[in-house]
């Protein structure tokens, strides 16, 4: 059962580094400026359900996790989020385990190494390093230290904005459960779009495929995202988002919330 709550939390942390315009998995190539600090606080909370064998198992999970980024320069930013996170399992309605607590830290840097202005056309790398915080033991962390890299482009017009994430992340574990049943290489793509409705409304969608993290015969992860950003004022947002998996791999549905505050 603790091989099926890493799988789950393994997926859920995956999302995260890339702390794009929430409630956005895709990042962009926007950074915040010289000096400039950006807060970022979100929630998911996803569940998943099955019926091998007659069983009934329902999964839940989720995370609340803080972002602190700053501008080092005006197209480098370092990026630092600690996630707290929780997991359930049950079968026909008996709890079969139940975790909560601290993940793994990340540490990132995203470089906007090219910008076509003309075109609105830019280009990012973001390098990712996983810092072992979390309690391996209970599925909550990968007990060594991993890192990824991310590839950015972001394409922009007057009211909408397009966004394209090439990544791999390198998992190294500490466990023997989890070397015997995740996988260390991991690979993801996606695409989302902007779309100012308003001055104040930005409506966003999301599409991505990942590596299924674990070892299993079984198709890669895809989801499909929808969501909203209210801007309250030019340095503070709120959003709202729905994630849904589009095959039996990925998680089936996940709830997203969060602000970010700029200054």
């Amino acid at each position: 059962m603790k091989q099926k709550l890493s799988a789950m939390i393994v997926a859920l942390l995956w999302s995260l580094p890339a702390f794009a315009a929430h409630p956005l998995m895709t990042d962009d190539t926007g950074t915040q400026g010289k000096g400039k600090f950006q807060f970022e606080s979100n929630i998911e909370y996803a569940r998943d359900n099955e019926n091998p064998a007659g069983i009934t198992e329902k999964e839940t999970g989720g995370t609340v996790a803080a972002a602190l980024t700053y501008g080092i320069v005006d197209n480098i930013d370092i990026i630092v989020c600690l996630p707290w996170e929780w997991s359930s399992l049950s079968e026909n309605g008996a709890i079969i385990s139940d975790d909560k607590g601290i993940g793994d830290t990340s540490v990132e840097v995203k470089w906007r190494f090219l910008e076509c202005k003309p075109q609105e056309l830019s280009f990012a790398l973001k390098p990712r390093m996983l810092i072992p915080t979390g309690n391996a033991q209970k599925g909550l962390g990968n007990g060594n230290i991993s890192g990824g890299v991310l590839l950015i482009a972001t394409k922009e017009w007057e009211h909408r904005a397009l966004h394209g994430n090439i990544g791999y992340t390198h998992n190294s574990y500490a466990m023997e459960q989890d070397n015997a049943i995740l996988k260390q290489d991991l690979w993801h793509a996606s695409l989302a779009a902007e779309v100012h409705i308003t001055e104040k409304i930005r409506s966003v969608a999301d599409i991505s495929i990942d590596s299924n993290n674990e070892k299993k015969p079984d198709p890669n992860r895809i989801f499909l995202l929808g969501g909203i950003i209210y801007r309250v004022t030019d340095n503070f947002d709120l959003d709202l988002g729905v994630k849904a998996g589009l095959n039996h791999a990925e998680t089936d549905k996940t709830m997203l919330a969060g602000l970010t505050a700029r200054f």
